[in-house]
């Protein structure tokens, strides 16, 4: 904070009343990721998880076939009909991935004691016990050195490389801690550049035959370490038929983190994937890295989502940690465009509680912010970048100013493709953005995963005067602001893709379409149709 005297610490807005006051939860900005599965994925689960807040459904194709993704989709897409709300979905590939293999005797489990040796072979077929196990890394030999770490089952059991046999295909290993382990447990080798694809012959199969066949709005993208697998990825979506699909580059490794500004540039978006980054670099040092990657990803302009373990412990209990309720607040301090719930939602049985304490969370959060110094950080740090904006940044950049200096309740941008939504949010204002669009995946993107955007599908942007009458009519119904109020659009003097060019301060008027009518004398001007209810301010999908 910074006042006429000097900087000052932060915080001088948070005093006792917005402590015990009760959560406002229809001003929430941050978008939230569900995972579907066994316990949330019925119609009238998703419903629930819709009513919480979810603005994207994750299927997590590391588990399950086609078949049953796809009617864990079709429920989603009744859920969402019957509440009128966008959803987004999102296909999170399994991507490469190295296991530890299967066990002899039909045991469901090995002990290993710490100090003993174990043999790794490179031999998938061969069924391990506690002294020799398989891995199906076929270069792990010729990847690992004496002295380096391997870690399975999430970090559980710690082994130290002693020696390599690349004729024998096997790297002998000093356990570090006593444990249990079951079979195909994943490995994790810190710091080692692996001798894998990014994009997996399953993950291919899984986009093209699935992702694009049902016209997915976002692949996530697991273990993206260079620009060229973001540009692979997408050539497959191309071919396929999924050229609307945005790519979500999830950074897993330390390949990742050092190529992180070549895969900015080349992706969509940014998932900041804790849990095997977690296992590839130091857990003191991913608190730095999320930071970094999400300051970078907002100075590029693009959406960026923070996942794993964010309130972990909801998998079996109703309430979370106080430090699970920190991790997410300080998410949305960072600069996150979204929040994800894996396992919480998927696999446990308070999944509609998870969602509502990341939705109270987020609003606190975002309740002692500054937006107004948000914004002038953002357009500082832009500028301090790249030297200047581009011309769809600086006329977003204008919209945002002149909304502050206005104090308007709104900002309304017509867009086609959602390029001047996301130019828009990146300058973080403090008032809602609604989105106008003729596309629905332009909408479910926008509303999925854009902070602080709410969209709603049109007929048609062409005629500006009938659209602006409607939001009108919405704001003023609905309590946004009252007659007299001012909001900002964002649009076009002519129609079509990359027209936006003006920026407009309107005026809420009771009796709007009235005015239109009586300035527009011998012009027929009809009304425009707005696809969707706007289903409520909690669940995301309205301007409200």
């Amino acid at each position: 904070m910074q006042s006429s005297s000097g900087p000052e610490l932060r915080g001088s807005n948070i005093v006792l009343e917005k402590i015990t006051s009760k959560t406002d939860v229809s001003i929430r900005r941050t978008k939230i990721v569900c995972t579907l599965g066994p316990a949330c994925w019925e119609v009238h689960q998703l419903e629930k998880l819709i009513d919480a807040g979810m603005s994207v459904a994750r299927f997590n194709f590391s588990h399950g076939d086609h078949e049953g993704h796809q009617a864990c989709l079709d429920r989603l897409r009744q859920a969402a009909k019957n509440k009128s709300c966008h959803v987004a979905v999102m296909l999170d590939t399994k991507g490469p991935e190295i296991r530890s293999g299967f066990f002899a005797n039909g045991a469901s489990k090995i002990t290993l004691t710490k100090g003993e040796n174990i043999t790794l072979t490179t031999d998938y077929s061969f069924k391990g016990d506690s002294t020799k196990l398989a891995c199906s890394y076929p270069s792990l030999c010729t990847s690992v050195n004496p002295g380096q770490s391997i870690l399975v089952a999430d970090g559980s059991l710690v082994l130290t490389v002693l020696s390599c046999d690349e004729a024998a295909g096997e790297v002998i290993c000093r356990i570090e801690n006593n444990a249990s382990i079951g079979e195909r447990k994943n490995m994790n080798l810190p710091g080692v550049v692996v001798d894998l694809p990014t994009l997996t012959e399953k993950d291919v199969n899984d986009i093209a035959l699935w992702g694009c066949k049902n016209q997915v709005d976002f692949i996530a993208a697991s273990f993206v370490r260079k620009g060229s697998d973001v540009h692979k990825i997408r050539e497959v979506l191309d071919n396929n038929g999924g050229q609307n699909t945005k790519i979500i580059s999830k950074i897993e490794n330390l390949e990742g983190l050092e190529n992180y500004h070549e895969i900015l540039s080349a992706t969509d978006g940014i998932m900041v994937a804790r849990g095997d980054l977690g296992m590839e670099i130091p857990p003191e040092k991913v608190f730095l890295a999320q930071k970094m990657m999400i300051r970078e990803a907002n100075i590029a302009g693009k959406p960026v989502i923070t996942a794993t373990q964010m309130l972990e412990s909801m998998i079996t209990n109703p309430r979370p940690t106080r430090a699970e309720c920190s991790d997410v607040a300080n998410a949305v301090y960072d600069g996150t465009d979204c929040v994800m719930l894996s396992g919480e939602t998927a696999n446990g049985p308070y999944f509609e509680n998870a969602v509502k304490v990341m939705v109270n969370t987020c609003c606190e959060a975002e309740s002692s912010m500054n937006f107004d110094a948000l914004y002038q950080s953002v357009r500082n740090s832009t500028r301090r970048r790249y030297t200047h904006m581009s011309n769809l940044e600086s006329l977003a950049s204008s919209a945002v100013k002149t909304a502050i200096d206005i104090n308007a309740k709104l900002i309304l941008v017509l867009s086609e493709s959602g390029a001047s939504a996301r130019a828009i949010a990146k300058f973080r204002p403090s008032m809602p953005i609604a989105v106008l669009t003729p596309s629905e995946t332009v909408a479910r993107q926008s509303n999925g995963i854009v902070k602080g955007c709410f969209s709603f599908v049109v007929d048609s942007l062409e005629d500006t005067d009938a659209i602006v009458q409607e939001v009108n009519t919405e704001i003023v119904s609905n309590g946004v602001a009252k007659e007299g109020d001012l909001f900002v659009i964002v649009c076009g003097n002519t129609h079509g893709m990359g027209a936006n060019n003006q920026v407009k301060v309107e005026r809420v008027l009771s009796s709007y379409w009235d005015a239109v009518k009586g300035e527009s004398e011998g012009v027929q001007v009809s009304k425009p149709e707005i696809a969707g209810d706007p289903c409520g301010a909690v669940k995301g999908c309205s301007i409200m």
